[in-house]
């Protein structure tokens, strides 16, 4: 083994060690296995990421006579299937940040991991209308989950300062199986498309069984020696460590508080001033996500690239769109995961949020003026929709998920996410199910123009109300919250200099 590696023997005899610790067991202060847990953890997004990315190329073909279904897919089911994942990840994400915190980090993202399992198996065994929209049903376990569970877990095992490059992985694996599906639908026939989406989630099932779980949880469970060790593997450090020490006893310290408070999880939030204050900060962060229109853009951007070829020359198939699409979208995600933890939380949404304003905005005018009998260049709406979906995959989605882990302690986190997660899923389903029609009733152009109107009020809230959360603890961004801030920090001088 390389001299990098130690194995603590003493250490694995007095706690139940996983397998990989034992061998992956740096103590030369690398954090290198937080990245790589990170990316491990953060794959089941990608699979996700391909099970949503699969369905845009493949919507035309399943409508296909000559498709891979014995029979064409009529209108409604292309309705059930692009809708189902939507409704049962409501079902499925209610009781989801109990489940967590209930059985686990780690028990819950092997869960998500074989639902995406059985995701795939059904398809490869029959590609009926019946069979998808099943097997689209299921997606709705994951749909919730990835968004719920992961974020939670990746935070537990993220040192303050890499908790928002780590954090921005969710966003960059999943846009990476948008792509992937994309480049596959386009290049391989169906059938192995759909084997390379079984083998993703089989492989990293058995590779999570050597994973451990958060100290957190395990603090949780009493097994306080168990995640000490846990969390000197992540840190590359001994054992010993006093800082190491340290952080134990807050968790363990936290973990009592929360045992002798006899009050729910609701009960705190609506009660205490700047956990109400972070919730709605959280809610108003996430629905005005969810309402930027990045969601609109992507499933009509075919119909975009449509219009403007009308006036330019500008001829690409459907899959060359959706490829360029989820090339933009990776762009942005990359772009986010190596600038968010030093421009931080707010300024990055603020300028993320404006600039999906101006795109939508933009994209409105050149549909009404065009509407109207008017020229404008081809080339504008095509850049518009490119902006908005850059900006949105760099900014306004990693940063929902992860303020949701900077925001609140390890006993709300499961309980605001899954409350959060139901947000998102009905403002998904409600403009899936009405986008088109209003379009049709009031024009897409004034659409547009209530989606910008949605991005410009987040920058706006943003910049009154967004508290910096960039490498601060929750105690810190809620005594910020409270206005408390001086008072506490005059508490700490007194408190260091008592001898």
């Amino acid at each position: 083994m390389n001299k990098n590696f130690t194995v603590t023997q003493k250490s694995l005899e007095k706690s139940e060690m996983n397998f990989l610790i034992s061998k992956l067991m740096w103590q030369n202060g690398t954090r290198i296995n937080q990245y790589l847990f990170a990316t491990i953890i953060t794959i089941p997004l990608l699979s996700f990421g391909m099970v949503q990315g699969w369905l845009s190329p493949m919507l035309s073909v399943l409508q296909s006579p000559d498709g891979p279904s014995p029979e064409p897919y009529t209108s409604t089911d292309v309705s059930w299937v692009t809708s189902v994942t939507y409704i049962s990840a409501i079902i499925f994400g209610a009781p989801m940040g109990y489940l967590t915190d209930r059985y686990g980090r780690k028990v819950m993202t092997l869960v998500t991991t074989l639902s995406l399992i059985a995701y795939w198996q059904i398809k490869l065994l029959s590609l009926e209308p019946w069979a998808v929209i099943l097997a689209r049903g299921i997606a709705g376990i994951p749909c919730s989950a990835c968004y719920i569970v992961l974020p939670i877990y990746l935070k537990e095992i993220s040192d303050i300062d890499l908790r928002g490059a780590l954090g921005s992985l969710l966003i960059l694996n999943r846009n990476i199986g948008y792509l992937a599906s994309y480049i596959f639908a386009d290049l391989l026939a169906v059938t192995t498309v759909l084997w390379i989406g079984f083998l993703v989630p089989t492989v990293v099932f058995f590779i999570f069984l050597l994973m451990p779980e958060t100290p957190e949880f395990l603090v949780k469970q009493g097994k306080v020696d168990e995640a000490r060790n846990v969390l000197a593997w992540l840190r590359g450090v001994k054992t010993i460590d006093h800082t190491l020490e340290a952080d134990i006893d807050n968790i363990v310290k936290a973990e009592k508080q929360t045992q002798a408070d006899s009050k729910s999880a609701w009960n705190i939030i609506i009660h205490d001033q700047p956990t109400l204050k972070a919730f709605i900060i959280t809610l108003v962060i996430k629905i005005t996500q969810q309402f930027d229109g990045y969601l609109i853009v992507l499933i009509y951007a075919g119909f975009v690239f449509e219009r403007a070829a009308d006036f330019i020359s500008l001829k690409l198939s459907p899959n060359k769109q959706i490829i360029m699409i989820g090339v933009v979208q990776l762009l942005g995600s990359i772009v986010a995961t190596c600038i968010v933890e030093k421009t931080g939380r707010k300024l990055l949404l603020i300028t993320t949020s404006l600039a999906m304003g101006v795109g939508m905005l933009t994209l409105s005018a050149w549909f009404y003026v065009t509407s109207e009998g008017s020229w404008m260049p081809g080339w504008l709406p095509v850049v518009a929709m490119c902006v908005c979906i850059f900006a949105d995959a760099a900014g306004f989605q990693p940063i929902s998920y992860i303020i949701i882990t900077d925001l609140f302690t390890f006993q709300l986190r499961g309980t605001v996410s899954s409350f959060a997660n139901i947000c998102a899923k009905l403002s998904n389903f409600v403009q899936m199910k009405w986008f088109k029609n209003l379009s049709e009733m009031i024009g897409i152009h004034w659409t547009l123009l209530f989606f910008a109107i949605v991005c410009f009020v987040a920058s706006f809230y943003t910049v009154m109300f967004f508290p910096e959360t960039r490498n601060k603890t929750v105690d810190e961004i809620y005594s910020k919250l409270s206005r408390r801030k001086g008072k506490v920090e005059k508490e700490d001088d007194v408190t260091k200099s008592t001898p």
